[in-house]
């Protein structure tokens, strides 16, 4: 039996790993290394793909690996910083009584939502080129990039456990929604090919001086240009 054909499958091991320690982290509070273990996710999330197809061993059971896998370090691993940080950094109106020990609850709809999106993925044969909804590591990067870099002055906020909500709804509709969204995958390197990956990295570029707020500029960016490009395809119909 050829070992090759296991490179992929520990790769996604690796994913799951980095997933779990992410989790362990975000129950610790330690949220800037949660999104160190996620990003560390993401980089394994890529190179699985890639090792498999280069070594031309991609198999089924690999494919649902990989779901799993990113449902913990795309999925859980985000909604647990969420709920860590709702639950002991902000502060609720005496007039929730008892649901504001609930409220924070509402943070696992992430996985949920990204467990929808995953399952989706795999069945939708629209989605080899473009993606249909907000990407799961995409989706997580925002999560964890938002706490760790801006948790400390949201908290302040009188309302955050309101925007915190609202952004819950929001980027759990996005996961499951009909919108398309550009891959950066390039086939050739022309720029009439690929004119709006150029422009996305381009404006993308400076944000990351931003350090860990980074990921949330880029990503909403990312899905601004992706709604806009949708919104002028149906205007064009």
């Amino acid at each position: 039996m050829s070992i090759k054909r296991h490179i992929p499958n520990a790769v996604t091991c690796c994913n799951l790993f980095s997933g779990c320690i992410a989790c362990v982290m975000a129950f610790k509070g330690a949220f800037d290394l949660a999104m160190l273990f996620i990003v560390l996710g993401a980089v394994f999330d890529f190179f699985d793909g890639m090792v498999a197809r280069l070594l031309h061993v991609s198999s089924p059971l690999g494919v649902q690996m990989d779901s799993l896998a990113d449902d913990v370090t795309f999925g859980f691993a985000p909604a647990t910083i969420v709920f860590c940080y709702m639950q002991n950094a902000l502060v609720y109106p005496p007039c929730l009584g008892t649901l504001s020990g609930i409220i924070p609850y509402a943070a696992f709809a992430i996985a949920v939502f990204s467990a929808c999106r995953l399952a989706k993925f795999n069945v939708d044969k629209r989605q080899t080129n473009t993606f249909i909804g907000l990407p799961t590591p995409a989706n997580a990067l925002f999560w964890s990039s938002l706490i760790t870099g801006a948790g400390g002055r949201i908290s302040n906020f009188e309302f955050a456990w309101l925007v915190m909500l609202g952004l819950i709804c929001l980027f759990s509709f996005f996961l499951v929604s009909e919108i398309p969204m550009f891959s950066l995958k390039f086939k050739n390197l022309s720029w009439r090919s690929n004119r709006i990956r150029y422009i996305f990295i381009l404006v993308s570029l400076p944000m990351l001086a931003l350090g860990f707020l980074a990921p949330v500029a880029i990503i909403s960016w990312y899905l601004l240009l992706s709604i806009a490009l949708f919104v002028k395809s149906s205007k064009s119909r």
